[in-house]
């Protein structure tokens, strides 16, 4: 029951490095309490992980995002969705750190993909297999990165 309203919404969060790192530290130490391993026993949580046959919830996560983002695409152009995920406001934010939305977070994930445009990402989505093995691929080497 914890995985589900762990995970409720997931699609739309914005996420930050370090608020993947909590989620994966609050699976690590649950994982850990289950198997009743001890800080002592010098078992690292990839190998914990292993055990348990499961994958971070980070990278489910951002599996998750990627499946709900072929959902948005494969709507028409006009649509809202597709609108507030093209949409680019003007002007500039105050001075100080920028606020990572999910919007933004999205962009940054894209472009390091290799999609040039969101359109480009639309040809890929209309192909269901083949948008579901460019996903699969894509959290794949994620997961390496952030070893």
């Amino acid at each position: 029951m914890v995985m589900p309203v762990l995970m409720y919404g997931c699609e739309t969060w914005g996420m930050t490095k370090g608020g993947e790192n909590k989620i994966d530290v609050f699976q690590s130490r649950c994982l850990r309490q289950i198997f009743r391993v001890k800080w002592s026993d010098r078992i690292t949580n990839s190998k914990v992980l292993e055990t348990a046959r499961m994958e971070t919830i980070s990278g489910i996560i951002r599996k998750r995002r990627w499946k709900y983002i072929g959902h948005i695409v494969w709507k028409e152009a006009d649509s809202d969705c597709i609108t507030a995920l093209t949409w680019a406001p003007e002007g500039n934010r105050r001075q100080g750190r920028p606020k990572t939305t999910w919007r933004r977070m999205v962009e940054k994930e894209r472009m390091t993909t290799g999609w040039r445009s969101w359109q480009h990402a639309r040809t890929i989505a209309l192909n269901r297999d083949e948008w579901r093995t460019s996903v699969e691929a894509l959290c794949a080497t994620w997961r390496k990165v952030d070893r």
